[in-house]
């Protein structure tokens, strides 16, 4: 059908999700929400499915209709559904796959940011690099343009570590990770030390997992939790060997913010992890 987009992003859809939940949680039908709005129920479909967008006006007598009262929420939805912006992430629209694009959305409109990573550097303290070595790892092999479209794609993604507003960072790395020499020597000492200088900065915490920690059993696996306006739109993402996946419902949400405070406070704090990083760093 005319008008319909083509490939909603993941931000969409995540609108469209928190509308269908609404609805259902209403104990309404699409048929029926769609007679109180006075529209199809194709509609209803087309909007729960980001397949359309939904005007504030709708979208409020929408809430109304499902007699939804949180106006905390409601408000954070008329900001998703009436946000134009454009990133700097368009650029690379049709250049590489969606799933990256999306993350680098969801990470603009994050109002805070956890990080677990156990056998990689999180993307967003990555050297350059460090990243071209990852991304020269891949199977099946990337061109020489692909690679590097990649690697400057997550340089980017930085901005909102280093831009004019930075989103408060906190990062948890296991000590395997930082003492893999990904890239060889030169480029991990370089990641190293890139570390310890942006750990310096006050919006953002780095605490490592070292090995001797008897008490850490691999419960808190590899995540990013990105925090949205309110909690019930915060997002987790994780990554597969196959796919990228977001996760959103409540429940879910609950568990990793649970599994991120406790692998936060079974790591060395910020101090210790500082000069377990730089003893690598000597070690190298």
């Amino acid at each position: 059908m005319a008008g319909l987009r083509p490939e909603p992003t993941a931000r969409q859809m995540r609108l469209g999700t928190e509308l269908r939940r609404l609805r259902e949680e209403a104990g309404f039908s699409g048929r029926e929400a769609a007679a109180l709005l006075g529209v199809s129920s194709g509609q209803i479909s087309q909007i729960e499915f980001a397949q359309t967008g939904v005007s504030e006006k709708r979208l409020r007598s929408m809430a109304a209709n499902y007699a939804c009262t949180d106006e905390e929420l409601i408000a954070a939805l008329v900001q998703m559904a009436t946000d134009r912006t454009r990133g700097w992430w368009e650029e690379y629209r049709d250049q590489l796959p969606r799933p990256f694009l999306d993350l680098a959305e969801l990470e603009h409109n994050a109002t805070f940011r956890w990080d677990v990573d156990l056998l990689q550097v999180s993307g967003l303290l990555q050297t350059e690099d460090y990243a071209r070595a990852l991304f020269s790892t891949r199977i099946p092999e990337l061109s020489t343009e692909d690679r590097e479209l990649r690697v400057r794609h997550r340089r980017q993604r930085r901005v909102i570590l280093e831009g004019p507003t930075p989103t408060p960072y906190r990062s948890v790395i296991h000590e395997a990770a930082l003492r893999m020499r990904v890239g060889g020597r030169a480029t991990s000492q370089t990641q190293l030390a890139s570390i310890l200088e942006l750990s310096e900065a006050d919006h953002i915490t780095v605490r490592v997992i070292p090995f001797a920690l008897e008490r850490f059993d691999d419960t808190g696996s590899a995540m990013i939790y990105a925090g949205g306006n309110i909690p019930k739109l915060d997002t987790v993402v994780r990554d597969g060997p196959h796919s990228t996946a977001f996760i959103d419902t409540e429940a879910q949400l609950g568990v990793f913010r649970t599994l991120f405070r406790r692998v936060e406070a079974a790591s060395l704090d910020p101090e210790q992890s500082r000069d377990l990083i730089h003893n690598l760093a000597k070690e190298l």
